[in-house]
């Protein structure tokens, strides 16, 4: 039995794949006082029974680069701890069965080459030179990752253990952590019992790497982890005479992967509706477990994987798997501090692609631990981004049965989670419904983001061409253009700074200046130390001493855990306000003529100008109208609260009609922000980017004292711009952008599109991305005089470039 001191500096609770990584990346960081307590043995959880597929393409750069380096640590560790990790590059290949999904493979592989991982098209007749045992029927294309390949999980996890221990961390087995103690907001340590007694011990950092047990051991301390269990299948064949080394396979429009291992072949599924597990919590035995067989469930995948795989038809199944794995309602894995509780660190969830993840995620956890910041933006996979609702377990019940096949279900733009839907909804949600509302989700909040004519079917058709909403965004586009639309923004977040230290708690993470009269609206950004942009907002001063902070919906929880952790001593009080008030944007040219039909007030330039907010009386009841936009046009936010909303659109919906007001929705909002090359956080801008570089040096006042980013800016301004944001439009007007196609310099790939949606103002496809200087400072006539394209699924279309907004570059219809 393993000592186990009564004191560290870290407690890693969780022996698979992910707390052993954490521990070993600690370890190497030169941490002591290193814990890993496992309730079982190591990797008996979910890691054990992993399929082991290495595959380094994911969804973005970042998490490329996570799994990029999770598959060269594996490749090493064996020299290193002299256990081997069974990783070899055999290489994947995927094929695609019908021209949609030719599309999206191919989408795909321009991503892997803007993101530099090797990777190559294949006819049908290359599809089976690669794989010859495939039945080539209703093949149309593949692509081929020769660098990808497959380990052995159990072993990976076991030689970073033996890793973690060489360089000083202590890995107990059998003990099992009973709750995180916690003091003052921060963790204090654990208690524990090994061979039924208890014990406690005193840490400064707690990680929660649980798997499918994290969930309800961070509910415990009031902590967020949205995730929950479900079965995952797959069959081990008998031994197949003369079965050479074959790439790992994956016919994701069968579910289907395949993995050829000692003379065998593995074939899992990511079926479309998957079976949860576990709602009545996991059993206190639970070791190395399987579930029971449910062949009944299984059958279509092999039924369709015999046709494709031929010689499956005279192999006998040596083994039938059904085991857990975690799956989160997005379907990516959870990373960094938890809000809730300072110092409990979260690796979890990772969705069926936990070997791949774990190397990268272990070592970008460690590093933000040790630094306090993460090493590059991680926004995709934060636990911030989780919302508490996610915590309830009929809500993930329903979600996971849809995760799990998301894996390899068509990913196809646009696409909304049929699940667990309509949990958060606007006061004003029936309403938008009966009008046509076609509504998306984010964070959980239902928005409408496009409006079906009268007649027309209120429902998407996903297409990697132009959806069936296309028109309907065009039309909903030009009325916000040149006449007058209403959206309903409520799902923001709206937060109150206020008391008597607001205004200097303010000016120390706000880079713009805050010291504004009442009623003014400033836009501005909240920057980390490295001058990154950690969050994307306007503030509105109420009075001397109280703010009103708008921030996207989806980034609210990460937004107030930023505000609340460098509050320190002052006199400040920070409320989350976001259910209070019913947003409703009113943009275009006709929006000041609609306004004063509806309200006493004078919407004039010099009564209420661009950037101020003060309160007005609209039809029998009160709004706070702020003039602002995301548009690029005339308008404003109006600000009710949500007792009146349902009076102050009704009144808005009758005043406007001979006006030709039309109902808006996110679609159209987000086609006009990018041709007025408004920044959307996320994706164009991150914790990782600049914001000088980022082209919002002019929402930045190094003069007026301190705040955080500060030396940041002032250094980059000395050094000179290592890279610009870029507006493109592809003149060709038939392809379509949206994120992560590769930019073309002078023929070279140089970047990615960060996002990107229709122009119908412009009559094209809009897309922003970043381009590196060729020299420090590179002036903009000199990056501007290049010729540029972008790459779309293997074609290359010309693209203009810009570095001002090409829609009204001067602002003169929002100003005036």
């Amino acid at each position: 039995m393993v000592a186990i001191p009564s004191k560290a500096r870290v407690v890693i609770i969780g022996g698979g794949v992910s707390g052993c990584s954490v521990a070993y990346h600690l370890a190497k960081l030169g941490w002591t006082d290193i814990v890993l307590l496992e309730r079982k043995q190591l990797t008996s959880g979910t890691t054990w029974h992993a399929a082991g597929l290495i595959g380094q393409l994911q969804p973005s750069q970042n998490r490329t680069r996570l799994a990029k380096y999770s598959a060269d640590l594996y490749a090493r560790l064996e020299e290193e701890t002299g256990l081997a990790t069974g990783f070899r590059q055999c290489g994947s290949m995927t094929v695609a069965l019908s021209e949609e999904r030719r599309e999206e493979i191919f989408r795909l592989a321009a991503q892997a080459r803007a993101f530099g991982v090797e990777v190559n098209e294949l006819s049908p007749d290359e599809v089976l030179g690669l794989y010859p045992h495939l039945n080539p029927d209703g093949v149309v294309a593949g692509v081929h990752l020769p660098m990808d390949g497959q380990a052995d999980p159990g072993n990976i996890a076991l030689a970073l253990a033996k890793g973690a221990r060489q360089n000083g961390a202590l890995i107990a087995e059998r003990v099992k952590v009973t709750r995180v103690t916690e003091a003052d907001g921060r963790v204090t340590g654990v208690d524990y019992e090994q061979d039924g007694a208890p014990g406690h011990i005193a840490a400064e950092h707690v990680v929660n790497c649980g798997g499918m047990w994290g969930r309800e051991l961070a509910a415990q301390n009031g902590v967020t982890l949205p995730l929950h269990a479900c079965e995952h299948f797959y069959i081990v064949t008998e031994g197949i005479p003369g079965l050479a080394r074959l790439p790992v396979l994956r016919v994701p429009e069968e579910c289907a992967y395949y993995k050829e291992d000692a003379g065998k072949i593995l074939l899992g599924a990511f079926e479309p509706k998957a079976k949860p597990w576990g709602m009545d919590g996991i059993p206190e035995t639970f070791e190395f477990g399987q579930l029971p067989e449910d062949f009944d469930h299984f059958e279509p995948i092999l039924e369709a994987a015999v046709n494709r795989m031929p010689m499956l038809a005279e192999a006998g199944i040596h083994t039938f798997f059904n085991g857990p794995e975690s799956f989160t309602p997005d379907d990516r894995y959870y990373l960094g501090e938890a809000p809730e509780l300072k110092n409990y660190w979260v690796a979890a969830g990772y969705n069926s692609i936990g070997i791949i993840s774990s190397g990268g995620a272990g070592m970008a956890l460690s590093q933000w631990m040790d630094s306090g910041e993460p090493p590059f933006d991680l926004w995709e996979v934060d636990i911030r981004r989780a919302q508490p609702f996610q915590r309830n377990r009929r809500y993930l019940r329903e979600r996971v049965t849809e995760t799990l096949g998301l894996l390899y279900a068509d990913h196809l733009p646009y696409r909304q989670m049929a699940s667990a839907r309509g949990v958060r909804r606007s006061v004003l949600h029936e309403q938008l419904k009966a009008r046509g509302a076609v509504f998306g989700e984010v964070a959980g909040y239902e928005r409408a983001n496009w409006f079906a004519a009268p007649g027309q079917e209120a429902e998407y058709r996903y297409s990697w061409k132009r959806q069936n909403w296309f028109c309907n965004q065009r039309a909903e586009h030009m009325a916000l253009r040149e006449g007058v639309g209403l959206l309903d923004m409520s799902s923001f977040g709206k937060i109150r700074v206020e008391g008597r230290d607001a205004l200097s708690f303010l000016q120390m993470v706000c880079a713009n200046d805050m010291d504004v009269a009442a009623g003014r609206i400033v836009y501005t950004q909240m920057l980390n130390a490295r001058g990154g942009i950690e969050c994307d907002l306007t503030v509105t001063r109420l009075s001397e001493t109280a703010f009103f902070l708008v921030v996207p919906g989806a980034t609210l929880q990460r937004d107030l855990a930023w505000l609340r952790r460098h509050v320190g001593e002052g006199f400040v009080v920070i409320t989350d306000v976001s259910a209070s008030e019913t947003v409703l944007p009113l943009m275009g040219p006709k929006s000041r003529a609609l306004l004063s039909r509806v309200s006493p007030a004078d919407f004039g330039n010099e009564a209420h100008p661009f950037g101020m907010a003060r309160e007005i009386e609209i039809g029998m009841g009160l709004a706070r109208a702020h003039r602002v936009t995301y548009v690029g046009e005339l308008g404003w936010e109006l600000y009710v609260g949500t007792d009146q909303a349902a009076h102050v659109f009704e009144t808005l919906l009758e005043a406007g009609e001979d006006l030709g007001l039309k109902l808006c929705g996110l679609h159209a909002m987000d086609s006009c922000r990018i041709e007025k090359g408004y920044r959307h956080f996320g994706h164009d801008i991150t914790d990782e980017d600049h914001v000088l570089e980022a082209g919002l040096g002019f929402a930045v006042k190094t003069g007026k004292g301190a705040f955080i980013g500060r030396d940041a800016v002032l250094r980059k301004r000395d050094e000179g711009l290592s890279r610009r944001l870029v507006q493109f439009r592809l003149t060709d007007p038939e392809p379509l952008l949206f994120h992560n196609e590769p930019v073309l310099r002078d023929g070279q790939i140089v970047g990615h599109v960060t996002s990107g949606n229709y122009g119908h103002t412009l009559g094209g496809a809009i897309g922003l991305g970043y381009v590196p200087c060729r020299t420090p400072g590179e002036p903009a006539a000199e990056m501007l005089a290049s010729s540029y394209a972008i790459e779309v699924a293997g074609q290359v279309f010309e693209a203009e470039a810009s570095l001002r907004p090409m829609y009204d570059p001067a602002s003169e219809r929002v100003k005036h």
